[in-house]
């Protein structure tokens, strides 16, 4: 049986939410731990075979996966009857995989560098600036209503993440705010929210 350890309001909830869009929460263990937390709160938990002691860590036998892109693109490859990520051959799997690695190498640090305020040359030249993120999920999402077109993915469920989490505390635009409210109302974030008590 797979193992998910997860940690309740973190970045795992949208883990747990694939689980749920995929309708495989009968066929997971959910496992909760202890995090630390950026406020100073929690800790590490002796339980979570993490290495940093992180969430979300999926275990399935003998293969561990870690971070949420990987673990998405792990479970919708798993799970392809949902259809929430393209297979190999789709001809929307490049779009799809370019959107979960944008998302944990562009997306998640430019939102974390803004929201800190910290600014560098090295970082814009790295990662991009936070504007330059948000014309490319704009442009997109001022086409089409989800990240691969007119289906929604576990792609829009990752990439949504941050402005779902900080709301109107994030600078956004009007089409990714549309885009994260329609997001929101999924019954799959409800489930993971009841589930975390």
């Amino acid at each position: 049986m797979l193992t998910l350890y997860h940690a309740p309001r973190s970045r795992s909830n949208s883990v747990v939410a694939l689980l749920a869009e995929l309708s495989v929460l009968d066929k997971v263990e959910i496992r909760q731990v202890e995090i630390p937390r950026m406020d100073g709160s929690g800790m590490r938990d002796p339980q979570n075979p993490h290495p940093e002691g992180k969430v979300p860590y999926l275990v399935n036998g003998a293969d561990h996966v870690r971070e949420r892109g990987a673990i998405m693109l792990y479970l919708t490859d798993l799970f392809p009857e949902a259809g929430l990520g393209p297979l190999p051959g789709d001809p929307k799997r490049g779009a799809y995989l370019s959107w979960l690695f944008w998302y944990q190498g562009v997306a998640e640090p430019v939102a974390i560098l803004e929201f800190t305020g910290l600014h560098h040359a090295a970082f814009q030249a790295t990662f991009r600036d936070y504007d330059t993120m948000l014309a490319r999920l704009d442009e997109t999402l001022t086409k089409q209503p989800w990240l691969l077109g007119d289906s929604f993915s576990a792609a829009d469920l990752l990439v949504a993440g941050p402005f779902i989490h900080f709301g109107d505390e994030i600078k956004c635009t009007p089409a990714i705010r549309e885009w994260a409210d329609r997001i929101q109302l999924r019954p799959s974030l409800a489930r993971a929210a009841e589930l975390d008590g």
